[in-house]
């Protein structure tokens, strides 16, 4: 069934098994003394499939979502999975891509394409997103993964309530000694239940339960990594590749910077800091005429927000900066790429967290911005005339977001609050020089921070800051004490999205959708053995929780002959991306990589 906006203000919409309601009529259905077995916070990936776990095996459940988007980035844009090794996506998470692969097997999906011609394969598609012999599909639209979703929450029959914030402050989780006892949201309604599981981008109901957290990067020390903290000198990849003057008047600095960069000291190297990576929105285009809304001029819009741009251009930048991916009836999945894209860095750091006000700001900010570059990209006459070209084949794809005239409802939170659990997720696990004897998932996507700041460097250019891209070499565990919060601070939390206990660069790899699908089935799993068995998450027999894991198709071993641990290179040293021209940073200086 497709939902929007006015449809949840308007009243509830029933479903066979559920019922979707907007947050002003969750509580004239709900009796507010009524406990529920799990309370799950966040209609994101994760918290889907952790309802969905939890009512299929018979435990009353509320899914609780604070906007009015539902899926998260699997359903706002991101079609393109990040997969890592296919193997390692089992169980509900497999089960999801194995429905789209179904979903697209119906020839009325194909609108705007042939099928057989995607799905044999056309040189414009992403191939790996979709192979003969995989059992999934892992390169969808919008409003399919939203179909699929709604779909398994209608046959689990969960109770999915719609725009209710939890209320950000003292008043917004009721607790008794260890214990999550309710919690409270801003219309009014009062949520009680046994199990509470934090499945939201922005980790506000384990922040607001008084558990420890983790904003930013660490330092190296902190966990003995080598890729954590400021990294100036393995930054690579998305920075810009000439030299770009950051002076109003170039040359000039007592002239002022142009927006986008900051004069602060970018920090010693490895060295913690307050900064997150940067987010986006992830845009879904067309280039079929009669689906296409074109990039239109913002209201509000100042040319001198992209002067960077034009200044990459100008000192030697050629390729268009954007990552448009393929997907289905000939629409796309659009990501940051190069130097000055769709991240605006260096403007999120309040996010995490901000209340609702700031996070709102940002995120218009954020939209304002992106759709600035998009009509600079298309339009202004200082962009290269190969790029105006391109950008004009595009526009936003008419049927997608048809409730925000097909702007994206989800920004891309790609990190904000971690839990300070049990057990912290380090580089070290996602190398497998630890193996926690604990598994509830595995993961295998490589270690990606995507850049947190721009600042200047020493020669009085402007560079970009954070970027890593680490391989871990292949697929790792990931322990179950890594969603829980210590145990004196809350015993009836689990955290299973954003929040997950790990180090900022080893959740580079573990905040994949599909891994946060699998995070969630285990998390429900678990509550749902807590409570038949009467003991603490924390005492939980994890021999019985993995049984049932594996009855339920979880992957929860690697192979270690097959991938042995992976040791940290200990050398930044000079390396050679993308046909040898991708330039790196070493020692605050711009190398362009050679053969």
């Amino acid at each position: 069934m497709k939902l929007n906006r006015r449809e949840f203000l308007t009243g509830s919409l029933a479903l066979a098994g559920g019922l979707i309601l907007p947050a002003h009529l969750a509580g004239c259905r709900s009796d507010k003394a009524r406990i529920y077995d799990v309370v799950i916070y966040g209609g994101t990936s994760s918290g889907i499939i952790a309802a969905v776990t939890a009512a299929r095996k018979g435990r009353s459940t509320i899914l609780i979502e604070p906007s009015n988007h539902l899926g998260g980035l699997t359903t706002g844009g991101l079609g393109r999975t990040d997969i890592g090794i296919e193997d390692t996506i089992r169980g509900l998470s497999l089960e999801f891509y194995r429905r789209i692969r179904d979903y697209y097997r119906v020839e009325s999906a194909w609108i705007h394409e042939n099928r057989m011609e995607y799905m044999e394969g056309r040189e414009w598609r992403s191939a790996e997103l979709f192979q003969p012999d995989s059992e999934g599909m892992f390169g969808f639209e919008p409003h399919a993964a939203r179909h699929v979703y709604e779909q398994m929450l209608e046959e689990a029959g969960v109770t999915v309530v719609m725009e209710d914030r939890l209320i950000l402050g003292d008043n917004g989780v009721e607790k008794n000694r260890d214990k999550i006892e309710a919690i409270r949201t801003e219309a009014g309604n009062i949520y009680r239940g046994r199990i509470f599981v934090d499945a939201s981008y922005e980790g506000d109901l384990m922040a607001m339960a008084g558990v420890s957290y983790h904003v930013g990067r660490e330092p190296n020390s902190k966990y003995d990594e080598t890729i954590n903290g400021v990294q100036k000198v393995r930054t690579r990849n998305h920075i810009f590749p000439g030299f770009v003057d950051p002076y109003q008047r170039p040359g000039v600095p007592g002239s002022g910077l142009v927006p986008g960069v900051h004069d602060e000291y970018p920090g010693d190297e490895f060295s913690e800091d307050h900064r997150v990576q940067a987010y986006c929105f992830r845009l879904c285009m067309s280039d079929i005429p009669e689906n296409m809304i074109p990039f239109e001029k913002p209201y509000g819009y100042d040319e001198r927000d992209y002067e960077l741009l034009f200044r990459n251009f100008e000192a030697g930048e050629t390729r268009i900066p954007l990552l448009i991916v393929y997907m289905p009836n000939r629409k796309t999945d659009t990501n940051n790429e190069w130097g000055f894209s769709t991240n605006q860095i260096g403007v999120n750091y309040e996010y995490p967290d901000g209340n609702y006000a700031t996070r709102e700001s940002i995120i218009e900010g954020q939209e304002q911005y992106q759709r600035g570059l998009m009509w600079t990209l298309a339009n202004h006459p200082r962009i290269p005339a190969h790029i105006r070209e391109e950008t004009n084949k595009w526009g936003l794809a008419a049927d997608e977001f048809t409730e925000n005239n097909g702007w994206p409802t989800q920004i891309y939170v790609r990190e904000a609050r971690r839990l300070i659990g049990e057990y912290v997720m380090t580089e070290y696990d996602c190398r497998r020089m630890h193996i926690a004897p604990d598994s509830v998932g595995l993961g295998s996507y490589t270690m990606d921070s995507h850049n947190v700041q721009r600042y200047i460097t020493e020669d009085g250019c402007v560079q970009n800051e954070g970027n890593i891209q680490e391989s871990p070499g292949g697929p790792y565990v990931v322990s179950y004490r890594s969603l829980l919060p210590r145990r004196n601070e809350c015993s009836n939390l689990l955290v299973c999205c954003n929040g997950v206990s790990s180090s900022h660069i080893s959740f580079g790899s573990i905040r994949m959708e599909p891994v946060f699908m699998l995070l969630g089935q285990s998390a429900a799993t678990a509550a749902v053995q807590s409570l038949e068995d009467g003991s603490e998450l924390h005492d939980l027999d994890y021999q019985k929780l993995r049984a049932q894991l594996l009855r339920d198709d979880q992957m929860l071993d690697v192979d270690t002959g097959r991938y042995p641990p992976l040791e940290p290179d200990p050398e930044p040293l000079r390396q050679r991306v993308r046909h040898g021209t991708e330039p790196v940073i070493e020692n605050g200086c711009m190398v362009r990589c050679s053969d």
